[in-house]
Order: C-alpha cells, then structure tokens, then sequence
C-alpha cells in the first residue's frame, strides 16, 4: 500500500509529494527510485521532515499498530490526516483519535477505499428509489491463499476484510448499527488457524437489518472482492455484483426520480478506490466539508467489527453502544495526552458524541 500511495501521490495534479517517513530510510529511497521520484526527501521522524519540507498533510500508511501515534503526532504539528484502514486496532483507540480531532481541531480522515467504486455509488442511488429498507444482503466468498501473518490471525475474516462490507453497508443505508449477531466457523478443509468464515446480523437505526455472510476460503464461484449485495425495500429490489452496473426492479408506479440527489462518496465519472479517498480528502480541505470517512464517523464501522467479535466470542446479540461504552471506559483510563483526556471526559456517551460530531458536517477549511 506503500507503493501503491506513492504511485498515486507523485502522479496527482492536486497534491504535491512534499517527502516520506519510514523507519526504514533505505526501503524508502529504493520505491521512490523505482517509481521515478528519486529527488523527494527521506526521513525518520515525522516532526523533523515535515518542518523541514513544509508539509501541510500526512498521508499515514503505517501499519495499523502505529496508525494512533502517528496520527496524534501530525495532528498536533497541525497537519490533517489521511490515514490507511483501520483508524486503530480498537475502538478505544479509535475513540482517542476522535478525541485528538476535536483538541486540535484537525482533520483525521480514514481510507476507506471501497467506498470509491462509481458503481457502488449507483447502486446507492438505486437504493434511494426503493423506499424504506427492509434488508440489506451481502455475500462475500474468495479463497486468497495470503500465507504469512493473515493464516495466523484470529477471526480473520472480520478483523482483515470484513469492515469494508460494515462500512459499505453503512454508505448504502445511511444508518447506524444498533447491534449485532454473529456466528464464526472454521471449515474443515481451511487453510486459516483462526475462524475464516463468519455470518452476522445487524440491526441498524432506521430498522433495516443488514446480514453480511462470508468465506475466506470458498473455491469455485467466488464473488467480487466487493462481495455481491441484495437491498429490498417497500418499492422493489436492487442488486449489485460489486463490479459492473446495479440492476433493479420496482413496483409498478414508482417514480425514477425519487433518488436523484442522493449524495455519494464517489461520483458518476470520479476516482476510485485511494485515488476516490484521496480527491475526497484534498475536497474536504479545500472547501471544510466533511469528507465520508471522518474519524467520528469511522469508529462506527471499527465497532461493527469490535461487536461482531464479541458476539461470536459469546453467542449473544451485542449492543453497539455497549461496545463503545466499554471503549470508552478504557481510553479514558490510558489517555496520556491531556487536551485528549479532557475531551473524552466530556463525553457523557460516546455514540451520541460521535453521531453528533457526524451531523455537523464542516470542518475548517486550509
């Protein structure tokens, strides 16, 4: 993903690759070298480079366990963020980057790339002319054969994959999850040591139940890595294969125009995937609207995956808030950053803190 952000930020017209940190300078200057950008400047610390090169934001492509310190580090520079999925291992630390946001004033704003298929946004507005929802389906069934850390993961289907069909469903319903069930397996034949296929349903906030079923080691027929999706609703149904065009079939004497101005992360005609997150990111900076994957946003689609986990873990429905309180709890417990610790104190409830900072709907522009 490195190279791949790289690529991309030499080749924008609308950013300027001002320089990369790495740990591993070398490592670095060698991708730089391979992709033609051998005079950009290296780094180790993030601090020291950006002043030097006058840096006005971080796209953060660490690891997930480095996602946190380096986000509060950029942000209290004074630089915005746009950070690689997950914002953070967990929900308490994704509670504390939110917190970090509001102390700053700083926009962190995680890449959730998946939400960058023109065809996702059509299948959107397909949605919007199906009146209330009812149900939201999606499938998802590939067999990568990764090797490495993923074959040792533990519910590593939820914890690697999953959250990009939690936050895609989130996109298309433009509702909340209020809780969840799951039920986590590992087939015989499967090459995982931990639980690679899975199955969960959500309640969400305006009533529709969102089911999500999964296999990470399903041969023959897989679906697209964007899964294959089914929405019903009281004026017909609509289906997406997750690459080409959403088909659907309304009731007869439904207006076409019901959804026409339906908002969508990515437009008819624009970028996709990290180059989608990127231009919505250099959008948001620019004009202070807040972009889809504002860190108070996100946690929610983090604490889908928390809740599921949890419910496998203990064959009971889990609550969203439940998850979020407890989050809570202990991110005030280690916050060591002070204006941080003080935001997160405010909080009488994290789920209405986030849900209310998502309604607000600007940011302050550069």
């Amino acid at each position: 993903m490195g190279r791949a952000w790289l690529r991309l930020l030499g080749e924008s017209a609308d950013v300027e690759l001002a320089g990369v940190v790495d740990l591993n300078p070398q490592a670095a200057r060698d991708a730089l070298a391979d992709l033609g950008l051998g005079s950009v400047p290296v780094g180790t610390s993030l601090t020291e480079l950006a002043d030097a090169v006058g840096a006005q934001a971080v796209v953060n492509v660490t690891v997930p366990a480095a996602h946190h310190p380096v986000n509060v580090e950029a942000q209290f520079l004074g630089l915005p963020v746009l950070c690689e999925k997950p914002a953070a291992p967990t929900v308490a630390e994704a509670l504390s980057l939110a917190a970090v946001a509001e102390a700053t004033g700083q926009l962190l704003m995680i890449s959730q790339s998946r939400r960058y298929f023109r065809t996702l946004a059509a299948f959107k507005r397909q949605a919007a002319l199906l009146g209330e929802i009812g149900l939201l389906t999606c499938d998802f069934f590939k067999a990568p054969h990764f090797g490495g850390f993923r074959e040792e993961m533990e519910h590593v289907l939820l914890v690697d994959m999953a959250i990009h069909s939690f936050d895609a469903g989130r996109y298309l319903l433009g509702q909340d999850p209020v809780s969840v069930y799951c039920e986590e397996f590992n087939p015989g034949w499967s090459w995982y040591a931990g639980d690679a296929a899975a199955t969960a349903v959500f309640e969400m906030d305006g009533g529709t139940r969102f089911v999500y079923t999964g296999s990470w080691c399903a041969d023959g027929l897989e679906t697209s890595w964007n899964g294959s999706w089914r929405i019903n609703g009281a004026h017909g149904t609509a289906v997406w294969d997750g690459e080409s065009a959403p088909v659907a079939e309304r009731v007869a004497g439904v207006s076409a125009d019901a959804g026409a101005s339906v908002a969508s992360a990515a437009s008819a005609d624009g970028p996709e995937e990290i180059a989608g997150a990127l231009a919505e990111f250099v959008h948001s900076l620019r004009t202070g609207e807040a972009p889809s994957g504002e860190i108070h946003a996100n946690v929610l689609s983090l604490a889908m995956v928390e809740a599921a986990v949890k419910s496998s873990q203990t064959g009971q429905r889990v609550l969203i808030r439940d998850v979020l309180d407890d989050a809570h709890r202990h991110a005030l417990a280690v916050e060591s950053v002070p204006a941080a610790k003080d935001v997160l104190a405010a909080w009488n409830s994290p789920l209405d803190a986030l849900q209310r900072a998502g309604c607000a709907g600007s940011i302050a522009p550069v």
